[in-house]
């Protein structure tokens, strides 16, 4: 840390045989605007004398930008003095001062430039509109740490302050810091341009180093917030040292380096200024971390310090962003013409009178290390280092002063300005600088875009060759770039392998950049490369898996040419096929003693309702709609309704025969001959009002089932009300098991028929087809539930027609000896017979 005293002043050696003062007394003249200059010459005497040989032959090597920084403000201004338009009448001196790259340094000469004018003591005013200070605008310092500790004191006082370097986001707040202006673009701009270029060649597994300084900390800020909304992931952040002479600064490079090399990245983004960079890159190359592609920026990829690392070709490839900027006219020719002119006698003593002028008391102090500085040493560094915004600046400023003072192009008025009034006009308008127009935006920043350079090696030399633009979108010249890679193609850097079409990325660990590749599933679909899972199908599309879309479901029901369509439908014609041939036989033999046992006509009323009910297997077939499916289930109730509404009278006719025989005489009228068919009549009365009742409280509708196939949607009826089907078939498990009771303790008398047994038997089936059928409907969804009620259907209807009629059809056919009155006897007949006689 240099001492609170200590200040050094730029010194710099006419020539090998004379002093080294007058030049730097060429950094110091009066006029009638003096603007004050801070420039980042070297490092303070104290530090330097403490370090090694070779970090001082490093530090000499320093100055050189400062110094052509310095060159180009003196040029500017120079420049603006001979002009006969801008500030005509009107000299502006200048007061340059050395920051040593040290903020405590650089407040020094920030306090001079804010004493008041003539004198060395600042004022403590309520007031300071008409305060006028040493100087009118302040032209730098480089870096942004520097500009945050020298801003907010400018600020306090309202005094323009141009930085030609400083590119922190930090400055960009015109609350905190209302005269702060820079000729650059800040740090937003450069980390937006990085992150173009990582998208545009697929890098999205890098690893970020900044220095530990406003510089680096605030553009690798800046770059991480806006990598992670670019699906960018970081494997490493880091920090390197910037005061290379700490005992721990190997370590942490060192540190540094194997982190980088543990995370396999291929690309690494830099964020430093020379020196840092610069011990970066040598242990880089010492511990062999292997190459890569390093991205930089303008602090370090123009540097002839970092070019000039033995072996640093063996980095790999070095790409960077620059900022966009114009060539001076005129100013390496002044340059020149300068140094030729500090060997002459003359030249010094009037340097030596100038600097006279600006008391040369105040801050005085010359760097003995700076000495002996010729053309030579600079001219390399002069075709590289960027003298445009420190130009830029100089003409804000003056531009402003134009504006402010009144002036007209051929002359100005000589009166007083205060520094704050230039902001206005620093603020509002454009000023033009070699036919080129510039102007501070909101930020107070002047965005200019910036080149994409490339190192380029061709024998041995290196080349900054620009290879893309950026401005808002970023162009790129790839062919230009040749890559340290075999094929000499852009090298991969992802922590992953690329996952193929109907695959997602399935996060590992707590990267979101490392993740397996993972198998779409059924019904999902792969969206984007950049997606973290599978999005799913609308209900009406599915998708098989793996896929990349979906598509759209078809409808799945019991087709009519579906081979069990068919079957069913064959078994149903057969089936009625077989009712009608029965009732045939019956109406044939319809007098005959066996049918009129059998209840007579209420027989062919009953082969009816079988004939309907197996017919009604139609609804269940094709595409089912709101009103198949609430005729379905009311055509079944109703027709088998029918069927055991006949066989009451006959099982009420046995039991009155068998159970109550005395009063069976009185009771049967009622439910033989006529009368048998009001009951018939009142059965399917009682059978229609809960039809009715069904539909009220919830018939069965339209189901379209996405769940249960894959890649159809199931078109079955459901079932609305479970109450309501009770109602609708639980008549009819009434009405059987009624005549299931009246018939199956009947016995009959030897060679005699029995016609209970027949009504038994068909009730008998019923329900255990029943049981089956409500444990399968109420747990089956697939296309296959038509089919068990299409089944259950038939299956009543054949085992009523086996068990009840069949029989009989083989008595009337092949027995027709049987077919008389004494075999035909009711159940019971004789009995009241034989209670008589006794």
């Amino acid at each position: 840390m240099p001492l609170p005293g200590l200040w050094l002043l730029l010194s710099f050696g006419c020539a090998a045989s004379l002093s080294p003062s007058c030049l730097s007394a060429q950094f110091r003249r009066p006029g009638d605007f003096i603007l004050g200059g801070l420039f980042p010459f070297g490092k303070d005497t104290v530090n330097l004398t403490a370090r090694s040989e070779p970090t001082l032959l490093l530090c000499e090597r320093l100055f050189t930008d400062g110094l052509i920084w310095a060159l180009g403000m003196r040029f500017t201004i120079d420049q603006i003095n001979n002009s006969s338009s801008l500030l005509p009448g009107i000299t502006l001196g200048y007061d340059m001062y050395d920051t040593c790259f040290e903020p405590l340094v650089a407040l020094q000469p920030s306090l001079l430039f804010l004493t008041r004018n003539g004198t060395t003591g600042i004022g403590v005013l309520c007031n300071y509109t008409e305060y006028q200070p040493r100087v009118t605008a302040v032209i730098g310092p480089h870096q942004s740490d520097l500009c945050l500790v020298t801003a907010k004191l400018f600020s306090s006082f309202l005094i323009p302050q141009v930085s030609y370097g400083a590119s922190s986001e930090t400055l960009s707040n015109t609350e905190l810091y209302p005269s702060f202006y820079r000729t650059v673009p800040s740090d937003k701009n450069l980390a937006e341009a990085v992150v173009l270029l990582l998208n545009q060649f697929g890098w999205n597994w890098v690893a970020t180093v900044g220095s530990d300084d406003e510089y680096g900390r605030g553009s690798q800020s800046l770059f991480l917030s806006m990598a992670g909304t670019n699906n960018i992931c970081i494997a490493f952040e880091g920090l390197i040292p910037t005061d290379l002479a700490e005992p721990s600064a190997r370590k942490q490079l060192e540190d540094t380096v194997r982190a980088i090399n543990s995370t396999k990245v291929n690309v690494v983004v830099l964020f430093a200024y020379s020196l840092p960079a610069q011990a970066l890159l040598e242990h880089s190359i010492r511990m062999g971390l292997g190459k890569k592609v390093w991205i930089g920026t303008e602090a370090w990829i123009l540097s002839s310090i970092t070019a000039s690392i033995p072996n640093v070709q063996s980095i790999g490839t070095v790409l960077g962003f620059v900022m966009r900027t114009g060539t001076v006219l005129g100013f390496q020719e002044y340059v020149a013409e300068l140094f030729s002119s500090v060997a002459q006698e003359e030249f010094c003593r009037r340097s030596k009178e100038l600097s006279r002028l600006m008391n040369p008391e105040v801050l005085d102090t010359h760097c003995q290390q700076c000495d002996q500085v010729t053309l030579r040493d600079i001219w390399a560094t002069l075709s590289v280092t960027t003298v445009q915004p420190v130009h830029v600046a100089v003409y804000s400023v003056a531009q402003a002063l134009h504006r402010a003072l009144g002036c007209t192009t051929k002359s100005c008025p000589k009166t007083a300005i205060k520094s704050w009034q230039l902001l206005h006009f620093m603020n509002t308008l454009p000023f033009e600088v070699m036919g080129q127009s510039f102007r501070f935006d909101q930020s107070h920043s002047t965005n200019t875009g910036y080149k994409l350079i490339f190192w380029a090696w061709r024998d041995g030399s290196l080349t900054h060759l620009p290879v893309g633009d950026y401005d808002q979108t970023l162009y790129i010249r790839r062919t230009q770039i040749q890559f340290h890679t075999m094929d000499k193609k852009e090298p991969t850097s992802e922590c992953f392998r690329r996952c193929e079409a109907g695959q997602f990325r399935r996060i590992k660990g707590f990267n979101l950049c490392c993740y397996d590749c993972t198998d779409c599933s059924e019904n999902t679909f792969w969206s984007s490369t950049d997606s973290t899972g599978c999005s799913p199908c609308p209900q009406h599309q599915w998708a098989p898996a793996r896929s990349t879309r979906c598509y759209d479901r078809t409808e799945r029901f019991l087709f009519w040419d579906s081979a069990l369509a068919v079957t069913l439908v064959t078994i149903m014609a057969l089936t009625a096929l077989l009712i009608c041939g029965t009732a045939l036989l019956f109406l044939k033999h319809l007098r005959s003693p066996l049918v009129q046992v059998s209840g007579g006509g209420r027989s062919l009323f009953t082969l009816l309702m079988l004939l309907l009910q197996s017919l009604s297997c139609c609804l269940y077939v094709g595409r089912p709609s709101a009103v198949l499916c609430s005729l379905q289930q009311l055509s079944y109730a109703f027709c088998l309704n029918g069927c055991f509404s006949t066989f009451v009278p006959k099982a009420l006719e046995i039991t009155l025969l068998t159970e109550f025989p005395r009063r069976a005489p009185r009771l049967l009228q009622w439910v033989t001959h006529g009368r048998a068919w009001l009951l018939v009549a009142a059965s399917l009365l009682i059978q229609a009002l809960l039809s009715f009742c069904h539909l009220r409280l919830g018939p069965d509708f339209l189901v379209a089932d996405y769940k249960s196939l894959p890649s159809e949607v199931l078109l079955v009826c459901g079932t609305q009300s479970w109450t309501a089907f009770a109602l609708l078939h639980g008549y009819n498990s009434c009405l059987a098991f009624a005549c299931f009771l009246c018939t199956f303790m009947v016995q009959t008398p030897a060679k005699r028929y029995n016609v209970a047994r027949g009504i038994t038997f068909a009730t008998l089936i019923f329900f255990i087809i029943w049981i089956f059928f409500l444990v399968i409907f109420a747990t089956l969804r697939t296309v296959l539930r038509p089919v068990t009620q299409i089944c259950t259907i038939l299956a009543t209807t054949l085992g009523i027609l086996a068990s009840y009629f069949m029989p009989k059809c083989y008595i009337l056919v092949f027995r027709p000896d049987l077919n008389t009155g004494d075999f035909c006897q009711n159940p019971g007949e004789e009995e009241p017979e034989e209670v008589s006689r006794e």
